[in-house]
């Protein structure tokens, strides 16, 4: 029912800005000799287009899946993992598959086809609810990578859009949210990394790998994160950081701490992009695929994954699904 108010909200006031500006356009006609009635009823097919768009991004939109191979490069990496695939997924919002369950189950397919060495999930498994996840369980176990799933909590993921009784109630909820992830089989990294290793010409070679909990710079997301308790035992040349909220990568990353690749996802892009141009940039300076900075730790690598379900916002429209697929390459 949210997301019905949330889209007659979102025509409403689109319509009303397409009125608006059709009355201006019509006004500056009339002043240059024009006639203010027939520019401004010929303009009027104008407002067909929100709810077109709204429509496509429901009934289409939202099923179309892009895979996106972005290579890494970097010194650090060891040579033994050159070539290493990860393939990045977030904000699956399981509420958004509820009448949709073959469409998960298709992402799931194309993951594995994709034969990753290791699945990363940045966090949003569910919109408000453990409840979210109990049709997908097969779906979540089916996921399949050499080295494992590896997750950590998104916003979403600490249900707090709900209106709970207590603290306790919720604090259940968030529990089961985990939970359910591990039965799964994935492995949620709750401030926490994991070691991985190869054998390298020169002995056993290793990246490390860890994850934050939800940290934002914006007020309005909770921030549980702390990134040092996830850095301890962090060995390997090279580092990723799975950290649901992109903001935290230029608050406490870029140039601050030793981490190669930084994994987000969090935006959804706004589920919207038209003609080239994307409303998110206006909330997230980044936010959505590749980013980097040269900082005295070399470059230093973040990607934002536009995610694979929806909230509030039951559409996409020019921002498909996205599964992402890293190569890692040892390089300079």
């Amino acid at each position: 029912m949210e997301e019905l108010v949330f889209v007659l909200i979102f025509l409403a006031v689109t319509c009303v800005a397409i009125t608006i500006i059709l009355l201006a356009v019509a006004g500056l006609a009339a002043l240059c000799g024009g006639a203010f009635l027939t520019v401004f009823v010929k303009g009027l097919w104008a407002l067909l287009l929100p709810p077109a768009l709204v429509l496509y991004g429901w009934l289409i939109g939202r099923d179309r899946i892009a895979v996106n191979t972005v290579e890494i490069v970097s010194e650090n990496i060891p040579e033994s993992f050159d070539g290493y695939r990860i393939v990045h997924i977030s904000d699956m919002h399981l509420r958004s598959f509820r009448n949709r369950k073959g469409v998960l189950f298709g992402i799931v397919d194309r993951i594995n086809a994709l034969r990753p060495d290791l699945i990363a999930f940045t966090g949003d498994l569910v919109t408000s609810h453990p409840s979210e996840t109990e049709p997908f369980m097969d779906a979540l176990r089916r996921l399949e990578a050499a080295d494992g799933i590896l997750s950590v909590m998104g916003n979403h993921d600490y249900c707090p859009y709900n209106d709970w009784k207590s603290a306790g109630e919720r604090e259940k909820a968030v529990a089961e949210v985990r939970a359910r992830e591990r039965a799964a089989g994935w492995t949620l990294l709750d401030n926490d990394c994991i070691v991985i290793g190869r054998k390298g010409a020169d002995g056993t070679d290793s990246i490390a790998v860890a994850g934050v909990e939800n940290i934002s710079a914006m007020k309005q997301f909770e921030s549980y994160g702390d990134l040092p308790k996830a850095l301890e035992g962090a060995s390997g040349s090279f580092r990723i950081l799975l950290s649901h909220d992109p903001t935290f990568w230029r608050q406490g990353i870029a140039g601050k701490a030793d981490i190669g690749l930084t994994l987000s996802g969090h935006t959804h892009n706004a589920q919207m992009k038209i003609l080239g141009l994307e409303p998110s940039r206006l909330v997230f300076r980044e936010n959505s695929g590749l980013y980097s900075e040269n900082t005295r730790y070399g470059r230093q690598y973040l990607y934002v994954n536009d995610g694979l379900g929806e909230t509030m916002f039951p559409a996409r429209v020019g921002v498909p699904a996205e599964i992402t697929v890293l190569v890692l390459k040892h390089g300079s």
